[in-house]
């Protein structure tokens, strides 16, 4: 296959005469041979021709593909005719899908497209496919790319989307004077999908995003917005008999280096190596039927390339969240999602190696995978807090997931966790249910149940049980959601004594319950508001000794509009009791912001409120700020700036003021080649006095990382880096405590 060619120096003329023979060509031989209903679905055709991938739609094969008019907007507009005109093809062959878009557009020069990382052209025009290949209305697989052919992917399920995996696929595209073009291929090995020898019927969605004033959605069919199933009204198409996956296998070798010094006393004295290490790994997938997937690794690279954003931790009641990012983990990961975040791999720190077993045989979904790790953290929840720590021991963490499809759209499933170490063990079991009642209205129900065994060490310095100890959980959540209204409960309880140590639940020793409702106004997509929603909730919140922990309301109110503005305000009103005491809170978080032109967004979120002073037990007034600005540059270079303020004052005076500020700024060369600098500084200032424990009345921080990347696919990759950090406090000024130089080389031998 040839890569994409960059024709910009081709004179318009022959662009536009070359765009409207093929228009002419197209539209004389546009087709569809079914009506795309269940009973009746499109078909594929098949091709024995080969087919290139370089955004120029000239390959005979095309004349014959299956034809279908994208022209339905679906959001903010409801189902109207679009402002555009879109047409797709289809064709595939033994082991491709092959889907090309013509993108209409009046004025070719408001197009947004820019030469980004994968996963990172959202802000840009669009078009994708969405694919059901089970037909079951229950998982779809997207793929999205902008004009340029810069690719995004992402899995849809009933349990919430991955948009963090990755495929391996090609893609092509190209600006012309009539709008744009995007080819893309797609491997059947990419793609889970059912056993068959003869025809199968697949769901599809073709979807354009083309953002103007507004950011219209269209699609290739009408939404019903009274059905909360997605892909339960998608197109049908069929074909694909005996398609083939081929060999299905994936080989990714890597070879991961690292280079660190740091300051000999921390921040003085000369630097001193403390670490240079040079690691090989290997990475293995395996689609061993056409449904089921087995994967891999050992001694993996499973470093984050992309520094963790700092996030303010200076008066926090509760453990942060980071999201998931590594490979290895990401493989199906929509597979194990559940209601409560009962797994959460990033619990898993260091491993030495992994395996892994996902897929979908008929109703039964399955999910499985077993990994260990080289350090051993610990959450300790309770009603009001939560303490970590990590143990320098090696641990076998296992998952187990196995979900039955009951019914036209809803299920069953059963979820078993277990974390065995030195001294030490973590069990988790249960089960849930999603039940959809109606096409409005739906049940999502989970029991679990833990048992734990912390080493005696432990157990005695964060106030644990010294002895085996047993804890349960449980969920109840109800939904009726229709076009315009809006209603839910909630009931949400976890004993005192519930772990679990594979997920992220920093709370236990409550029962929460919330009911809330809410409208919705829609309108036509050039008014100066296109959505509008307003709603509230009441909640309360016990412990398991029958202590109120929290009552109270919210309300909320949403808005979107022209130049793609947005403003969600979030209000309360409640009383909290923490430490044996009551406090009586109220607020305000709001988001907005808008696009003043197609090259520069402006956010600004921000938070007035009354609030807790964790550290001291007493009142308070947090105010907070965060303004988000992006631009780009042209084609090739992006500026991404935030800065984040907070201030917190208590009767006697100000407690702390703290400042984060990040800079990103990208020099993309082409798709597959990037130079990145990203820099954060961290300042707090406290006032000591005001404090009943001893804390630095300064702390600042500053760190960069500077990385070169080059990704032939999301596997083949070249990655050189260099990062450092600083440290000052009320005794040192800001001074450099360490550097490292990192790099990662990986290779997929795809089969």
């Amino acid at each position: 296959m040839r890569r994409l060619v960059d024709r910009s120096t081709i004179a318009p003329i022959v662009t536009a005469f070359v765009f409207g023979a093929l228009t002419m060509l197209f539209s004389s031989t546009v087709h569809a041979d079914g009506s795309g209903t269940a009973d009746d679905p499109y078909r594929v055709p098949h091709t024995a021709a080969g087919m290139r991938i370089d955004g120029v739609l000239d390959e005979s094969a095309w004349n014959d593909a299956l034809t279908l008019d994208v022209n339905i907007e679906v959001q903010p507009g409801e189902n109207i005719p679009a402002p555009v005109n879109t047409t797709a093809y289809l064709i595939y062959d033994e082991s491709s899908l092959y889907v090309a878009f013509i993108a209409y557009d009046p004025n070719p020069s408001q197009i947004l497209a820019r030469y980004c990382d994968r996963d990172a052209l959202w802000d840009d025009d669009w078009v994708a496919i969405f694919i059901d290949t089970f037909n079951d209305g229950r998982r779809d697989y997207g793929y999205i790319s902008n004009p340029f052919g810069i690719q995004c992917d992402i899995i849809e399920s009933e349990m919430g989307g991955n948009s963090a995996w990755d495929a391996i696929w090609d893609s092509a595209g190209r600006i012309t004077t009539e709008g744009y073009v995007v080819e893309m291929a797609i491997p059947f090995n990419s793609l889970s999908f059912q056993r068959s020898d003869s025809d199968q019927v697949w769901g599809l969605d073709l979807v354009r995003s083309y953002p103007r004033s507004v950011r219209h959605h269209i699609g290739l069919f009408p939404r019903d917005r009274n059905n909360n199933c997605y892909m339960c009204q998608a197109e049908k198409i069929s074909g694909f008999a005996s398609v083939d996956p081929g060999r299905n296998l994936e080989i990714t070798p890597t070879l991961s280096g690292v280079y660190v010094q740091e300051r000999e006393n921390g921040t003085s004295g000369d630097f001193r190596e403390s670490d240079k290490t040079l690691d090989p790994g290997l990475t293995l997938r395996w689609g061993f039927t056409p449904n089921l997937t087995f994967s891999a690794t050992g001694n993996p690279d499973f470093s984050q390339v992309e520094a963790d954003a700092m996030q303010l931790d200076i008066n926090t009641q509760f453990a942060l969240y980071f999201p998931e990012k590594r490979p290895f983990f990401l493989e199906g990961a929509d597979f194990f999602n559940t209601g409560m975040d009962a797994v959460h791999t990033r619990s898993f720190s260091d491993p030495n190696w992994g395996v892994k077993l996902t897929g979908k045989e008929g109703r039964n979904t399955i999910g499985l995978f077993t990994a260990q790790d080289n350090i051993t953290n610990l959450t300790f929840p309770s009603s009001e807090w939560s303490e970590d720590t990590s143990l320098d021991q090696d641990y076998v963490g296992t998952v187990m997931r196995f979900r039955r499809d009951v019914g036209s759209s809803s299920n069953i499933g059963l979820l078993v966790t277990d974390r065995e170490g030195d001294d030490y063990h973590n069990r988790v079991a249960g089960i849930d249910a999603s039940l959809k009642i109606t096409k409005k209205d739906e049940v999502n129900i989970q029991v679990l149940g833990s048992s734990t065994r912390y080493p005696d060490s432990v157990a005695t310095e964060f106030d644990q049980e010294g002895k085996r100890f047993e804890g349960g959980a449980f969920e109840l959540f109800y939904l009726h959601d229709t076009r315009s209204l809006d209603w839910y409960t909630l009931y949400r309880t976890f004993s005192p004594d519930f772990r679990t140590d594979t997920g992220f639940i920093p709370r236990v020793d409550y029962m929460y319950t919330e009911t809330g409702a809410g409208h919705t106004w829609n309108n036509d997509p050039d008014r100066w508001w296109n959505m509008l929603n307003f709603g509230g909730c009441l909640e309360t919140d016990h412990d398991y000794s029958g202590q109120r922990l929290l009552y109270g309301y919210s309300w909320w109110f949403n808005y979107r509009g022209l130049k793609q503005s947005m403003l969600d305000l979030i209000g309360f009103g409640r009383v909290q009791r923490y430490q044996g005491e009551d406090f009586y809170l109220k607020g305000l978080h709001y988001t907005t912001g808008f696009y003043p032109s197609g090259a520069t967004s402006i956010f600004l979120n921000g938070i007035f409120r009354e609030a807790i002073d964790y550290w001291n037990v007493r009142d308070g007034k947090r105010i907070m700020f965060n303004p988000v600005i992006a631009y780009k540059l042209g084609r090739h270079v992006s500026i991404d700036v935030s800065h984040t303020f907070e201030r917190f004052n208590v009767d006697e005076g100000r407690l702390y003021e703290a400042n984060i500020s990040r800079v990103k700024l990208v020099y993309q060369l082409d798709r597959r080649t990037f130079l990145r600098w990203i820099g954060q500084y961290r300042n707090y200032e406290r006032n000591a006095g005001l404090y009943i424990d001893e804390v630095d009345s300064r702390t600042e921080g500053f760190s960069n990382q500077l990385l070169f990347s080059y990704k032939l696919n999301p596997q083949t990759v070249l990655f050189l880096g260099y990062s450092d950090t600083f440290y000052g406090d009320h005794d040192i000024d800001l001074v450099q405590t360490d550097r490292t130089f990192f790099m990662k080389v990986g290779y997929a031998w795809v089969q």
